[in-house]
């Protein structure tokens, strides 16, 4: 059986870093911001790619990143624990579920 190899989030977050894509959003006002200023509406955002991690011995290890890319170009990222452990603010589940998906296929392997 050939063995693939899976993709880690540390190796995710070191290659967003190297192609200057590691703008993480966060919750503010309602909206995404990847600096604090710059308000992000869901309608401004697109989700280009999602890469969820299991971790090998605990269930609480599970992450999701998802890849987001704004209107007016800038690349970052989201990530939270998924499944009953998320320790998002009160709205993010809404929110990222609002925000349109251009890829819908979750991304494991190693692609970018």
């Amino acid at each position: 059986m050939e063995k693939i190899h899976m993709t880690t989030l540390s190796s995710v977050l070191e290659k967003l870093r190297m192609k200057k894509q590691d703008n993480e959003f966060a919750m503010k006002d309602g909206c995404f911001t990847t600096n604090g200023n710059k308000l992000y509406s869901a309608e401004d955002l697109t989700i280009v790619r999602t890469y969820r991690f299991e971790g090998e011995s605990d269930p609480a290890d599970s992450m999701i990143l998802y890849l987001i890319e704004a209107k007016d170009g800038l690349i970052g990222y989201s990530m939270d624990v998924y499944g009953a452990g998320s320790n998002k603010e009160e709205g993010y589940d809404d929110f990222i579920k609002e925000i349109k998906v251009a890829e819908k296929e979750e991304t494991t392997e190693e692609e970018f």
